[in-house]
């Protein structure tokens, strides 16, 4: 078997990560927004969970989410988890340095495994995905949030358009996210049970597109494509950048929007307690009899 193309410098993100760590409490409002959306999720199962891992927990908004909720008293031991070791240094609490390519936990050892706004760097989702799956007790959860296809599209547009007015073409300098309609199938394709999918977008607006790239330095959340555009990105590109964005974005009070979308999944590892899909053929009632309706036959 093939291995999946490497996508993205593994390395490289660490790095950026460790460069972000310090200043990223200026620019963690994706992270805080994704991270209350798990815990209200987690607030709605009433189960408990001995044993939990975060990955990807960057500044521990989800444990300071978490802490301030009811269904703290669901969740046992929570280890917090990072590629990188900046991100997990000031704080107390178990803490490990992990890297979701390669989770490092026992089979069936976990509760609960919570990914937040991570998994859009990893270069193969669905092994991602299947690792968790077998780190997790039957019946175990797995929530994650993740970065999606619509995110960062006036500026994927703007930089296209510079490129070839400029350079004559154009080169990969955003990184590719997901789509939200493929979302629930990479849970299927990694044996997951009962997976849903759903989006959130998020408009932020900024003063100006060189605000919006420093954000995305803060955040740790610059390209680290493997097969990075040969050109540099040059000042004069920037300019005509973020002229065009204005132009072709820029609202009536002459600020600049973003959109990022949040793609959000949960799937359970699989138990013979969960409902499982009827066998073809043994419905009780015809379709046409629930609806009240009368059955129309299709010409051959």
């Amino acid at each position: 078997m093939s291995a999946p193309p490497r996508l993205f410098d593994r390395t490289l993100h660490r790095q950026r990560l460790d460069r972000a760590a310090r200043g990223f409490g200026e620019a963690d409002f994706l992270h805080r927004r994704a991270a209350a959306d798990l815990v209200e999720r987690l607030e709605a199962i009433m189960r408990d969970f001995p044993v939990a891992v975060e990955l990807s927990s960057r500044g521990g908004a989800f444990g300071a989410a978490l802490a301030q909720s009811p269904a703290r008293e669901r969740v046992g031991l929570l280890v917090e988890t990072d590629l990188s070791a900046a991100m997990l240094a000031g704080r107390g609490g178990p803490r490990a340095v992990v890297d979701e390519e390669a989770l490092p936990f026992a089979p069936e050892s976990l509760d609960l495994i919570v990914s937040t706004l991570g998994l859009h760097w990893t270069n193969d989702v669905v092994g991602a995905l299947v690792q968790a799956r077998l780190a997790l007790k039957p019946d175990g959860l797995f929530m994650a949030s993740f970065l999606g296809g619509q995110t960062l599209t006036e500026l994927r547009q703007s930089l296209v358009a510079a490129e070839a007015e400029i350079l004559g073409g154009a080169g990969s300098r955003v990184s590719p996210f997901a789509e939200v309609s493929d979302a629930a199938s990479l849970l299927q394709r990694a044996g997951f049970a009962l997976p849903v999918a759903d989006v959130d977008r998020v408009n932020v607006s900024y003063e100006h597109p060189l605000r919006l790239l420093a954000d995305l330095r803060r955040m740790g959340e610059t390209s680290v494509l493997a097969e990075r555009h040969p050109k540099p990105l040059s000042r004069q590109l920037l300019a005509r950048t973020s002229e065009l964005y204005s132009e072709r974005f820029g609202d009536a009070a002459g600020r600049a929007p973003a959109t990022f979308e949040i793609i959000t999944l949960t799937g359970w590892a699989p138990h013979e307690s969960q409902q499982q899909p009827l066998r073809p053929g043994s419905a009780k009632m015809r379709l046409a009899d629930a609806l009240g309706t009368v059955e129309q036959k299709l010409p051959r």
